[in-house]
């Protein structure tokens, strides 16, 4: 395995921006940069990366506030979500007034992905699956060598995503969950949008939303 990850929680949200490393090449992707993007570059000198991508979930501000100004900064490709989330991507300045958010651009990715596509950090591949309910465009990012999955809002330590907002749907995020997630196996560490990372194994036995209930 050399896939190694940087978690770095941003905005008044505490969302959990991370950084993929692939440790051969020194190459890294930051997934879900949604803003304080000092702390990522900072992060990112620290850990001695050279940054090639940036990989969105979804359409959340506190997800992808900060893309269209890193990939201005860093001529940086991005990569997702599923097509069905460009909407909100497209509100993204009305989303920060109604939040209070700094102002931030809204932004095409140089592709979006869909189910069974696949994305390259450096030598490592990750798998996209998309994850419906929580946003209409959810996307995973799974590295099969490394057993890690980036999950966003779809699942979190002892909780799952809000299915409240606009084209949300809650029975559709169970179904993601059980049948994209869980199939990975119960050995896949995720880091969630949100809070301390889990197993699949861990949620399929403990959380009240998707766990067993034997």
């Amino acid at each position: 395995m050399s896939l190694r990850y940087s978690i770095i929680p941003v905005t008044p949200y505490q969302q959990n921006c991370s950084l993929l490393i692939c440790e051969q090449t020194g190459k890294a992707a930051v997934v879900d940069p949604g803003g304080e993007l000092e702390l990522i570059l900072q992060k990112a000198a620290k850990e001695n990366v050279t940054l090639e991508s940036i990989l969105v979930t979804h359409g959340h501000l506190d997800h992808v506030g900060g893309v269209a100004e890193l990939a201005d900064k860093l001529t940086l490709p991005i990569y997702g979500p599923q097509a069905e989330d460009a909407f909100w991507i497209d509100s993204l300045p009305e989303q920060c007034r109604s939040f209070g958010f700094p102002h931030c651009d809204s932004f095409i990715p140089d592709r979006w992905l869909n189910d069974g596509d696949s994305v390259e950090v450096g030598n490592e591949t990750l798998q996209v699956l998309h994850c419906p309910g929580h946003t209409p465009g959810h996307i995973v990012f799974f590295s099969p060598s490394a057993r890690l999955a980036v999950v966003g809002d779809v699942l979190f330590n002892g909780s799952i995503g809000r299915t409240d907002f606009p084209k949300g749907d809650f029975q559709t995020l169970i179904a993601s969950i059980q049948h994209k997630l869980w199939p990975l196996g119960e050995d896949v560490a995720f880091i969630p949008g949100h809070g301390p990372m889990s197993t699949f194994g861990e949620e399929m036995r403990t959380n009240p939303f998707v766990g067993n209930r034997d």
